[in-house]
């Protein structure tokens, strides 16, 4: 995934040295390299690898001791001609997560917050997820842990299953619905407690 065209030199025509000496520009020995060309490579070197965001190419900036004015030029150079692009990045993250991973939007949020996303990119960015759309994952993913469950109590199955949804980001009256109509297929009644619906909310959201 690519944002943009690169106005810079290709990975064959330079160091692959990510650090502070050494970027292809003409420094030798004993020569310091320009402190702009040096967070350049820096960051064409993480972009080689990923898309990343503003926020995760600064704090490799600063981790490799660029001083914040020179960081902010390269960055702000980088976001003008397209090779950073938080909003999105944060749009093709959730299509992504979401159909790798089955991610539900408040596991989306706290991805895309942890990356450094803005809040208004990333509110835009899982308002793209379609409801319908991720309700009939929950219930993908129900199906496909169904059978993992037989054999044992309703309330276990329950208790796993909507957990398993709570930790990809559901929330907990979705995930108990999908689960309580898969289990009613099987000709399974399940319930769950208040106090145990309500702790499904506080699962931490995770892959």
């Amino acid at each position: 995934m690519a944002f943009g065209t690169r106005p810079f030199p290709s990975r064959a025509d330079r160091p692959a040295q990510d650090g502070p000496r050494g970027v292809g520009d003409g420094a030798g020995p004993g020569r310091a390299a320009d402190p702009v060309d040096a967070a350049r490579q820096i960051c064409l070197n993480q972009l080689e690898h990923a898309p990343r965001t503003r926020a995760q190419l600064a704090d490799r900036l600063r981790s490799k001791g660029v001083a914040d004015d020179v960081a902010e030029q390269v960055l702000s150079r980088f976001a003008e001609v397209g090779m950073i692009d938080d909003a999105l990045f944060a749009q093709l993250w959730v299509t992504s997560r979401h159909r790798g991973k089955g991610l539900a939007r408040r596991a989306l949020t706290q991805e895309l917050r942890r990356k450094g996303v803005a809040d208004e990119q990333v509110a835009e960015a899982v308002a793209l997820l379609d409801p319908d759309v991720e309700l009939a994952t929950a219930r993908a993913l129900v199906d496909r842990r169904l059978r993992t469950t037989a054999g044992l109590p309703a309330e276990t199955r329950v208790r796993r299953l909507a957990g398993m949804l709570a930790r990809k980001g559901y929330p907990a009256g979705a995930a108990f619905r999908v689960v309580k109509e898969a289990l009613a297929a099987e000709g399974v009644e399940a319930e769950l407690a208040f106090d145990e619906l309500a702790a499904l909310d506080d699962e931490p959201p995770g892959s």
